[in-house]
């Protein structure tokens, strides 16, 4: 699997990256499995292991952590940090009270005395980020974290941070972790451009839009995908939103056919060739559902595949805004005009 420059780390990173999210109780909890998978995401070539505090509670740390024992050493190991780990409403968020315990969880749970790459699972409007830079760079000097990241940082605060980092002479983030999938392309207007100035690398989620591009469900579905870790809003099919979607997957699924992939090779090609895209974050929970997403990096979409998708869903264009991870604090009711 050909590596790729993370931003201007000099770290190189594998196109795909092992996302852990289902393996755990919320996905996949037979713990020998889960294994099995991330043993085989790592002899394919995958390089990276991304996961979370909150998945599952910590268990996802706790499957990868067991997982990568005595692999250590070839996994870049990320994960995220300011999601609620119970009710205590000090036990969660940017603040460096809660960064210092929820690093040292992180690091008992994963087995490793460092982080490759520690993530702002979202940005906070109560928290200063000098607050969080300032305490993420102590991890760094103190050598628990080697580098940095963002996930779902709008543009605006991307850049927000980047100044804050050189203003006060803080770390910087080096990474964004966005959404991005064919139905999801609201990146491609702000985000992906102010990451490639900033130089930052981008590891993207959801390139299936959380299942809906890997062909279980089509208009003739009996029932919507429905999981824990998922909102509702975005699986109900009767909203108008959602039927679109249902439409625009139809054509791709024939489009997929009519150039001899699969829809999910197609869904997973079509992010990992955006030149703004570092590597795409795919979160299996069966072992049957890794291998198929390894074969879509041996393809690339030809100028009549990709004109076609543009005919569907338009660059920068998301067709559900449930999709959508921006936007959660500024537009609620009490930060709008009415």
């Amino acid at each position: 699997m050909d590596l790729r420059p993370l931003g201007r780390t000099g770290v190189q990173v594998s196109p795909l990256t092992l996302g852990a999210m289902m393996l755990g109780p919320w996905g996949n909890d037979d713990r020998q499995d889960a294994t099995r998978i991330v043993h085989r995401a790592l002899d394919a070539g995958i390089n990276v292991v991304d996961t979370a505090d909150v998945y599952s509670a910590g268990v996802s740390e706790e499957i990868v952590g067991e997982a990568i024992s005595g692999r250590r050493d070839d996994v870049f190991l990320a994960t995220k940090f300011f999601m609620p780990m119970g009710d205590d409403p000090n036990h969660r968020g940017g603040s460096r009270r809660w960064i210092m315990r929820a690093v040292e969880d992180s690091l008992r749970r994963l087995r490793t005395d460092h982080l490759d790459l520690y993530q702002v699972h979202r940005p906070s409007p109560d928290t200063d980020v000098e607050e969080t830079l300032g305490a993420l760079t102590d991890l760094v000097r103190q050598g628990k974290v080697r580098y940095i990241g963002s996930s779902s940082y709008s543009a605006s605060q991307i850049v927000e941070a980047q100044w804050a980092s050189r203003e006060r002479n803080l770390e910087r983030f080096v990474t964004e972790q966005p959404p991005y999938s064919i139905l999801v392309r609201g990146i491609e207007e702000d985000v992906l451009p102010t990451v490639l100035r900033n130089g930052m690398g981008t590891f993207t989620y959801s390139p299936l839009s959380g299942g809906w591009l890997s062909g279980r469900w089509r208009k003739d579905s009996a029932s919507a995908p429905t999981s824990s870790a998922r909102p509702s809003a975005r699986f109900d099919m009767s909203s108008p939103a959602n039927q679109r979607k249902l439409d625009v997957v139809e054509e791709l699924a024939q489009l997929a056919e009519q150039a001899g992939m699969t829809l999910v090779e197609l869904a997973i090609a079509f992010v990992v060739r955006h030149p703004g895209v570092t590597s795409a974050i795919v979160g299996p929970r069966t072992m049957e559902q890794l291998e198929s997403y390894l074969p879509a990096l041996d393809i690339t979409l030809g100028d009549d595949v990709l004109d076609r998708i543009d005919e569907l869903v338009a660059p920068g264009v998301t067709v559900n805004p449930d999709d959508n991870s921006y936007g959660a604090h500024e537009l609620t009711p009490t930060a709008r005009r009415r």
